[in-house]
């Protein structure tokens, strides 16, 4: 059985993480091994690096450059130690957020351009591209109210991206809109304005359709 790969993106609050839960289950369930990760983190290293970017308690602003090349680096680890090593002996790899990430918040975001950052990405995945990436598509206004909520029920405070200004994130929702443009043959928009139940169910729809139309086995029961 062939490994698979998907990924999960989208803007601030749009639900990647509790849908990569959900259909990790889904797909454990279907006798898969499940590998769940996420971006930037997923390695020793790759968890060094996240609390860099998230939260860089050394009070040195970080270079928009800098913050390019730490991501990069936290995705070549991964890919290595994780990504590629799971795919070879035919496991289900889900990732919380991966390169389009950075195409589009240094690329869109930060001004770089995207076609730079994707060479960026290039050079780190060393061809290791996901099967389907589900693009979990909220307005800002929707995803920020999902974020206020979810820090007010856990006590957590907003990470360095959360505290952009929301001119920055609507730079970020149209950035994956366009970049889902430029790849359909890979990119999936999934309207996740809904409840949890009802975006689980169009997630695992548009799997199913997506890999299906690819002739990518999914399970033993993956009808």
């Amino acid at each position: 059985m062939r490994g698979l790969f998907i990924t999960l993106e989208g803007p601030e609050g749009s639900g990647k993480s509790t849908q990569a839960g959900i259909l990790a289950s889904r797909f454990e369930t279907l006798g898969r091994e499940v590998v769940l990760t996420r971006e930037p983190g997923g390695t020793a290293t790759g968890e060094l690096i996240r609390e860099v970017l998230q939260h860089n308690h050394t009070g040195e602003p970080i270079a928009p450059a800098a913050e390019a090349l730490l991501f990069g680096a936290s995705r070549a680890q991964l890919v290595n130690a994780v990504i590629r090593p799971a795919l070879e002996r035919g496991a289900c790899v889900l990732c919380d957020r991966f390169a389009d990430s950075t195409t589009v918040y240094q690329g869109q975001g930060r001004g770089f351009g995207m076609e730079q950052m994707l060479e960026i990405n290039r050079f780190a995945v060393q061809g290791t591209m996901p099967n389907i990436t589900l693009l979990l598509d909220v307005t800002v206004e929707q995803g920020f109210a999902r974020v206020n909520q979810r820090n007010l029920e856990t006590g957590a405070k907003r990470d360095r991206f959360e505290q952009e200004a929301m001119a920055f994130h609507e730079q970020i929702r149209h950035g994956y809109l366009a970049l889902a443009k430029l790849f359909p043959e890979r990119i999936v928009r999934v309207d996740a304005s809904g409840d949890q139940d009802e975006t689980a169910h169009a997630v695992w729809q548009a799997v199913k359709l997506r890999l299906s139309a690819s002739d990518v086995e999914i399970g033993e029961e993956g009808t």
